[in-house]
């Protein structure tokens, strides 16, 4: 995938999209990395010097007790915590090689380049079809079949399209909750993002709805690397080939989703595991 396929124009900017290099091959590259970073709410040290490298196309869970920084993590990659006023880093967190902080960087491109998915669906009061094809049209698209191709295969991806096909130009907000959540993953890949950032997305579902939303995240990881925040160990169980297991601040463990559950490398990570604190 390269950025060509949605360039991002914004008038009298200098900035540049981040760029990817040509020769990276999925799965055998290191895709995200994250050196030394410390990040600071005012004077708090919120994350203590985390290094962390995610190959491209897995699954990722965090996992942790409340305030353990696994969010503010996750909502570093897409530059999202420089909305809270008084915040800094130190230290680097690069895809593909390319700091994500490089000045030359433009941050709405990167946004782009890394779809989010909150723990709230927030669908906007506006039909299905108009949902997905709200990030084309801020992005200047506005061809009516590339609209159409596009609500058609986001929709497909979310396994949402054979439940709304029929009444796409009703209102988004007359779903049902795990609806909902299905459609904001699927507006999360209209821009075909090459990231996909989940906090809590099932916190909110029912059983049955997890379980769809489950599904879809083994599924997406085929064209998708997906970092998931998840306080449901059982869930990173079944969804994640890695997790990270963090706390106050600290990355305590990161492996193999399996021997995090079964035969952890720290002791701090089997009382997690096995519910002796948290």
């Amino acid at each position: 995938m390269s950025t060509e396929e949605h360039p991002i124009q914004i008038p009298n900017s200098t900035a540049r999209p981040l760029e990817l290099t040509d020769d990276f091959s999925p799965g055998e590259t290191n895709f995200i990395k994250v050196d030394n970073f410390k990040f600071f709410y005012g004077k708090k040290e919120a994350l203590h010097g985390i290094n962390l490298e995610i190959p491209s196309r897995r699954v990722i869970s965090f996992i942790g007790p409340s305030g353990c920084g696994k969010s503010t993590l996750l909502r570093n990659f897409n530059r999202m915590n420089e909305l809270i006023p008084g915040v800094r880093h130190e230290g680097d967190i690069t895809i593909h090689g390319t700091s994500i902080f490089d000045p030359s960087v433009e941050v709405i491109a990167l946004r782009r380049r890394i779809g989010m998915v909150f723990q709230k669906s927030n669908p906007f009061p506006m039909s299905i079809y108009e949902n997905i094809v709200y990030p084309l049209r801020i992005a200047g698209q506005g061809d009516r079949s590339v609209h159409d191709e596009t609500v058609e295969r986001c929709l497909c991806s979310a396994a949402l399209w054979d439940e709304v096909k029929d009444r796409l130009h009703d209102s988004a907000l007359g779903l049902s909750g795990g609806q909902m959540q299905r459609l904001c993953i699927a507006r999360a890949i209209a821009s075909s993002p090459e990231i996909l950032l989940m906090d809590e997305p099932c916190s909110a579902l029912d059983p049955i709805a997890t379980a769809k939303v489950e599904e879809l995240i083994i599924e997406l990881k085929k064209d998708f690397t997906i970092v998931i925040v998840t306080h449901n160990m059982q869930q990173a169980s079944r969804v994640s080939e890695l997790t990270a297991f963090f706390y106050l601040g600290n990355l305590v463990e990161f492996d193999e989703t399996r021997k995090i559950f079964t035969n952890p490398s720290k002791l701090q990570t089997e009382e997690y595991i096995t519910g002796r604190f948290g």
